[in-house]
């Protein structure tokens, strides 16, 4: 809007006038946008990209379910488009899309099913997945030919509606946090399971972005130190056919159907609208706290799954245009073991995608984006291409080129495992670090090669090209897969409640139940799962790179050993606010959020480039590696079966300078970490590394905070209890 005179003459047309003619409008933006139109009246220009189809109609849903069907019949490059005087936010629409039903050819358009506006903002309503929905006939008696049967029933009673929403909002008072890379902490984090059971959160709110906004949820993000939230898909999403037959819901949300639109359900407000200010007001309460928001997003399929799958948006717009399809067009080329893949080589697609990030960080404020499976972004026409248009173009964008960008770097297709491979810009989650500190931790490496490359920030993978220390994104556990608690607890997947015979989800856990299946009343197995715990996190917040952790393993959620809860919408997947009532649930928050007060007061945990490893004028290194023994570290002790490793991480001359230009100092640390289950003497490496060590963190200790700051003689042997880590503060 050019002005406050044209908001308001938007503002006072919320009922649109039946049976006006369609103005010629413009061909851009796409979507449905509120503006004042020739001769100051005020309406909303409609816009769609459908480029083989033959007739677009606008479809207008009063309150009552009544449909007014409008012919867009202006069309400039592909883009049907008409303004619609008197309409105004709040007005609920689809489309329907008339062309050719060949699916032999990948055509399956279908004016008899409702769409979903591909760039609609907000949404109103639940896709229910009855037959009607499906642009073929869904239980067609030959299953192998269903999907070439056109279904004639209407959808639209049945499909939820596009919204109408008011621009209208100013971010001028809103303060991004802009952390900086090294001094991240990822929190990955569900909207609705985060606030579902919090006692300080009023029941109207739980499970909303409100009631993540709310103080008593951002307390807890505040006090814990975390610097972003990490959110499980917002986007709309749908729920698969085969969950709901069994009565269950898709609860992570990766599933998506409208890439503008904030999902619905998690709004207290209202859905006609409501909900994008909603969200918006959760992610202004975020950064008044020094939060940022990043949004893990699904532009690799959508929910309209493979050619059995229902229709609800681009398969009847243009199916052909917007996914990958096989040589057979019946079929989808198939990247995501979803159904289907976005075809992003597509200009249109690629457009689509760029028009919703940008539209997140300008008009709803967030501050980098997680793209799952991102490798299925980067395939060119088949081969992953790290010079693909995706790439490129994000590259080269003046909006996203200045955002967290963090890629899953793998696909489940052929060459899709891609860890090390992104580009410049991106970070990436490190799955290679979770292997290697699982594999630590219970015993199953050979030797310690790759947990030192994993300690240090992952060089053989990232440092190449520019890149930093900071593009590995460092992780334990993330929603898919066991929590930390679970990672102690279970060696096998339980994931029955599932309804799938225990079939879904990785067989690959790299756990260790430390002795019984499951939760047991066994006090030595109980204590060793706790000190399993203080390793894990510990070691995870003392690694170099970007920790993320998973909400709630601060404070032992458990997920009953479901290593797949996609579908668990209840307390399986929510988090349960009353473990910390437990001491020793309590004692590891105060771990965690000690250790994250340490990386955030010491540059030396946040390196902002990879260590040398060269001596220095005073002959010491900027990281080393000890043996128990005390001594530096040979080519052999690499090769060798080990259970200890030791690394000085010294802070005497960190690569760069601060904002004044002054070199960075801090203090130096010695990690001793041993996962053998018996104690070893250790023999604190002397001068010149240090005369003295004050000790900081012991994860034998129960109680962290009840642990006196004992001081050690460099030289003299330490006992250090068996499967645990020690942390000292270098002196002298």
């Amino acid at each position: 809007m050019s002005s406050a005179a044209e908001q308001e003459a938007v503002r006072q047309h919320a009922r649109a006038p039946r049976g006006a003619a369609v103005w010629p409008g413009a061909p851009t933006p796409l979507g449905a946008r509120c503006r004042v139109g020739p001769g100051g009246v005020a309406g909303t220009n409609f816009a769609l990209w459908a480029g083989g189809a033959e007739a677009v109609e606008l479809c207008l849903f009063d309150a009552d379910g009544t449909e007014t069907r409008l012919p867009l019949t202006e069309l400039t490059h592909e883009i049907w488009h008409g303004f619609v005087p008197g309409v105004g936010p709040g007005q609920r629409y689809g489309y329907r899309v008339h062309g050719r039903w060949d699916p032999w050819t990948g055509a399956r358009w279908n004016p008899a099913k409702l769409l979903l506006d591909p760039y609609a903002r907000a949404v109103d309503g639940e896709f229910a997945l009855p037959p009607e929905v499906y642009g073929h006939v869904r239980d067609w008696p030959q299953q192998h030919v269903a999907d070439t049967v056109r279904d004639e029933r209407d959808s639209a009673p049945y499909v939820p509606k596009g919204v109408v929403v008011q621009d209208d909002d100013d971010w001028s008072d809103d303060r991004r946090p802009k952390t900086p890379w090294p001094d991240s902490v990822l929190y990955e984090v569900h909207v609705k399971g985060f606030t579902a059971r919090h006692p300080g959160v009023p029941e109207r709110l739980r499970g909303t972005y409100a009631g993540l906004a709310h103080p008593a949820a951002v307390e807890h993000l505040v006090r814990l130190g975390v610097t972003a939230v990490e959110l499980l898909p917002v986007h709309q999403f749908a729920h698969e056919d085969h969950l709901l037959r069994r009565g269950l819901r898709n609860y992570w949300g990766y599933n998506s159907v409208g890439y503008f639109a904030p999902h619905a359900a998690y709004s207290s407000s209202g859905t006609t609208g409501q909900q994008v200010g909603e969200f918006k007001r959760m992610v202004r309460a975020l950064h008044a706290a020094g939060i940022e928001v990043i949004l893990d997003v699904v532009y690799n399929h959508t929910a309209e799954a493979g050619e059995l799958g229902p229709t609800l948006s681009l398969k009847g717009i243009d199916n052909r245009g917007y996914y990958r399809l096989q040589s057979d067009a019946r079929r989808y080329a198939d990247y995501t073991g979803c159904g289907n893949t976005l075809h992003v080589v597509q200009p249109q697609v690629l457009r689509l995608i760029t028009d919703s990030l940008r539209y997140w960080v300008t008009e709803m404020g967030v501050d980098g984006f997680r793209f799952d499976l991102a490798a299925a972004l980067a395939r060119s026409m088949h081969d992953v291409d790290m010079l693909s248009p995706f790439l490129a173009v994000i590259a080269q964008d003046p909006v996203l080129r200045r955002v967290k960008l963090i890629a899953e770097p793998w696909d489940v297709g052929n060459g899709g495992y891609q860890v090390g491979a992104f580009p410049p810009l991106w970070t990436e989650w490190n799955d290679r670090y979770r292997d290697a500190v699982r594999d630590f931790w219970r015993g199953a490496l050979p030797d310690v090669r790759d947990l030192g490359y994993r300690l240090s920030g992952s060089s053989d993978l990232y440092a190449w090209g520019g890149r930093r220390p900071y593009a590995s994104v460092n992780f334990v556990t993330a929603h898919d897969g066991f929590t930390l608690r679970d990672l102690v607890t279970y060696e096998r997947k339980h994931n029955e409640a599932n309804g799938e015979g225990n079939r879904d989800g990785t067989h690959d856990n790299r756990s260790w139940n430390c002795g019984a299946e499951g939760e047991t009343d066994d006090p030595a197995v109980n204590a060793l799962r706790r000190r399993q715990l203080r390793n894990l996190m510990t070691t995870l917040l003392l690694s170099t790179g970007v920790p993320m952790l998973v909400a709630g393993d601060e404070m032992g959620r458990t997920q009953g050993g479901n290593n797949n809860a996609y579908c668990q919408d209840n307390e399986t997947g929510w988090l349960d606010w009353t473990l910390p009532e437990d001491p020793g649930r309590a004692e590891l928050l105060a771990l965690t959020r000690r250790l994250l007060a340490l990386r955030h007061r010491h540059p030396v945990l946040r390196r902002r480039a990879f260590f040398s490893g060269r001596r220095g004028a005073d002959g010491l290194r900027d990281l080393a590696w000890f043996t128990a023994s005390g001594t530096e570290m040979t080519e052999p002790d690499w090769y060798a079966p080990a259970a200890t490793l030791g690394l000085y991480l010294s802070g005497r001359d960190i690569p760069g300078r601060d904002p004044r230009g002054e070199r960075i100092t801090d203090d130096s640390f010695l990690a001793v970490l041993h996962a053998g289950p018996d104690p070893i003497d250790f023999r604190l490496p002397g001068p010149p590394w240090a005369e003295s060590y004050e000790l900081v963190v012991d994860t034998a200790r129960e109680e962290q905070s009840a642990a006196p700051a004992t001081v050690h003689r460099g030289g003299e042997v330490l006992t250090v209890a068996g499967r645990s880590v020690v942390l000292l503060r270098v002196g002298g």
